[in-house]
C-alpha cells in the first residue's frame, strides 16, 4: 500500500516525510483494519515530522484524523461490520486502570498511546485502531469534512470546555486554523460572542463569515474585555497578549500539544484579579462523542483544502508555511 513515513525528523525543508510502499497492516485481536478514505493534516503531524515531539516509533506513519471504512477485524471485536464508516482520532489506547482513567481523565493516562506517533496512522491507504477507540460518525457530512472533526474539532471542543466560558460570554480565539474555525462555530451555536485574533487576513474574513463579531490582527486588543480565550497558535508570545485581554476572573486555555517559550509574565498585568491560565492535553473519548453528537445537531461549516494522498508531503509543507485556510485533507 502507499504510505508516508517520518524517516528522519527535522525541518520540513529537509523532507522528513518520505513516500513508501508498505504491507497492509494486520489488526490485533481487539483492533479494526480501516481502509482510509480521508485523513486531515494536523499541526501535530508537523510537530512529529519536525521533531518537536520526540520520536516514539521509528519511521512512523503520521495522521490521526482518519475517516474510513472497516475492512477487517480481530477475533475479539464485536459491534462492527465490514463497510461501516468509522473515525480514528489521536488518542489510541489507555490502560483503563490508572487513577486518571478511573476518575474519567483518560487523557492524562501515563500509559496512553497516540495514533500517528506511537502507532502508524492515516497517511496511508490502510490503518488500524482498537475498536474501543473508534468513533461512530454522524450522517450528513462527506468524508473530507468529517476528518477534521476527529482532532481539530475534538481538541477545540475540549479547549472550549477548559476555557470555562460563561453562558453568553465573550470568547477570544488566537489563531484561526483548522481547530479554531470549528471551535468558533460551536461557541456561537452555544450563544457566545466570538472575537478572533489572527495575522491572516484571509482567516479574518472567514471568521467574520462564520459569525464572529470581531476579527483583527493577532497582537490587537479586542474591542472589549474577554471572559475566556483560547490560544491555538503555537507561539508562546501570544500567551501574555491573550492574558492581558481577559476581564476579571477570565480563563485562558492553551490548546496546542507544542508551544514555543512563553515570555515572562507580569503578575499584576497578566494574572491578578483571578485570571486563570490552563492547558489542554489530548482528549477523552467522551469529548469526542459529545463533539460528534453536537455536529449531528448543528451542521458545522468545515473549511477544507483537499490533497491526493500522493501529495501528503506538499500538504504538510503548505501547512508549515501558512498556506492552508481551514484544514488540509488527504483524500483517497
Amino acid at each position: 500500500m502507499l504510505a508516508w513515513q517520518v524517516v528522519a525528523p527535522g525541518p520540513i525543508a529537509s523532507r522528513p516525510l518520505r513516500r513508501a510502499e508498505l504491507p497492509v497492516p494486520q489488526p490485533g485481536p481487539d483492533e479494526l483494519l480501516v481502509r482510509v478514505r480521508a485523513c486531515a493534516v494536523c499541526r501535530t503531524d508537523l510537530h512529529v515530522a519536525e521533531g518537536d515531539l520526540p520520536p516514539h516509533r521509528p519511521h512512523v506513519v503520521p495522521g490521526h484524523q482518519v475517516v474510513g471504512v472497516v475492512a477487517g477485524a480481530g477475533p475479539e471485536v464485536t459491534g462492527f461490520a465490514e463497510g461501516d464508516r468509522v473515525g480514528v482520532a489521536w488518542l489510541r489506547r489507555t490502560d483503563g486502570t490508572c487513577r486518571f482513567c478511573l476518575r474519567g481523565a483518560e487523557n492524562l493516562c501515563p500509559a496512553s498511546e497516540y495514533t500517528g506517533w506511537d502507532a502508524d496512522g492515516g497517511y496511508a491507504q490502510y490503518t488500524t485502531v482498537p475498536a474501543a477507540y473508534a468513533y461512530r460518525l454522524p450522517a450528513g457530512y462527506p468524508d473530507e469534512e468529517l476528518a477534521p472533526l476527529l482532532c481539530a474539532g475534538i481538541i477545540g471542543y475540549r479547549a472550549l470546555r477548559r476555557a470555562q466560558l460563561p453562558p453568553g460570554g465573550r470568547l477570544g480565539i488566537y489563531g484561526f486554523g483548522a481547530s479554531a474555525h470549528l471551535t468558533a462555530q460551536v461557541a456561537i451555536a452555544q450563544g457566545a460572542r466570538v472575537y478572533v485574533l489572527t495575522r491572516s487576513e484571509q482567516a479574518q474574513r472567514l471568521a467574520l463569515a462564520l459569525g464572529a463579531v470581531f476579527a483583527g490582527p493577532a497582537d490587537a486588543a479586542p474591542p472589549e474585555p474577554l471572559d475566556s480565550a483560547i490560544v491555538f497558535a503555537p507561539a508562546g508570545t501570544v500567551v501574555p497578549v491573550a492574558l492581558a485581554a481577559l476581564d476579571r476572573g477570565g480563563t485562558l486555555a492553551v490548546a496546542g500539544v507544542h508551544l514555543t517559550d512563553v515570555p515572562a509574565l507580569n503578575y499584576e498585568r497578566h494574572l491578578f484579579r483571578e485570571r486563570t491560565l490552563t492547558s489542554v492535553t489530548a482528549n477523552t473519548r467522551e469529548d469526542g462523542r459529545e463533539l460528534l453528537e453536537l455536529a449531528s445537531r448543528h451542521r458545522l461549516r468545515v473549511s477544507t483544502t483537499p490533497y491526493p494522498l500522493d501529495r501528503a508531503d506538499a500538504a504538510l509543507a503548505d501547512l508549515a508555511a501558512g498556506r492552508v485556510t481551514g484544514a488540509a485533507v488527504l483524500v483517497a
